[in-house]
């Protein structure tokens, strides 16, 4: 034993702090891809959630946005052909959203650039992915719509 004592464990705060850098060069990153396409950060963002379609009022949650606010980002999203209304087959009167082919085309160009910013995720082994996976699940449940 060498009598050196491991460093402390992070505070809490310290924690958060660095989560909180994490989030802003992720996002900063995702808003400068979603730029070379000519979208913005919510445009680019709202893409991303769109894995199925999904209800205005959903997205206005995700986003956590209001109502009017995604109606606008739908609109222009519509306008570069990225996305499309339908109508709920189990209620008409709800507006679902889903990507065109387009849009999905470009949600996996906008992935597979974020990909490059984050090479240490392929240099993560599954042990370390199934840990990380398992600590952002605790820290953010995610709901199932």
């Amino acid at each position: 034993m060498t009598g050196t004592t491991p460093p402390a464990a992070p505070t809490s705060v310290e924690l958060m702090d660095q989560l909180a850098r994490a989030a802003a060069a992720y996002y900063r990153n995702f808003a400068t891809v979603a730029a070379a396409r000519g979208l913005t950060l919510m445009q680019g963002k709202m893409l991303s959630l769109l894995r199925r379609p999904v209800s205005m009022r959903t997205l206005a949650e995700l986003l956590a946005c209001d109502a009017s606010n995604v109606t606008g980002i739908v609109d222009r999203l519509e306008g570069h052909g990225l996305v499309r209304r339908e109508a709920d087959p189990a209620d008409r009167r709800i507006k679902r959203v889903t990507l065109t082919e387009e849009g999905e085309r470009t949600v996996r160009e906008i992935r597979a650039e974020l990909l490059t910013t984050l090479g240490g995720l392929d240099d993560l082994g599954d042990r370390d992915r199934r840990t990380l996976q398992r600590v952002l699940c605790r820290l953010f449940p995610v709901g199932t719509d």
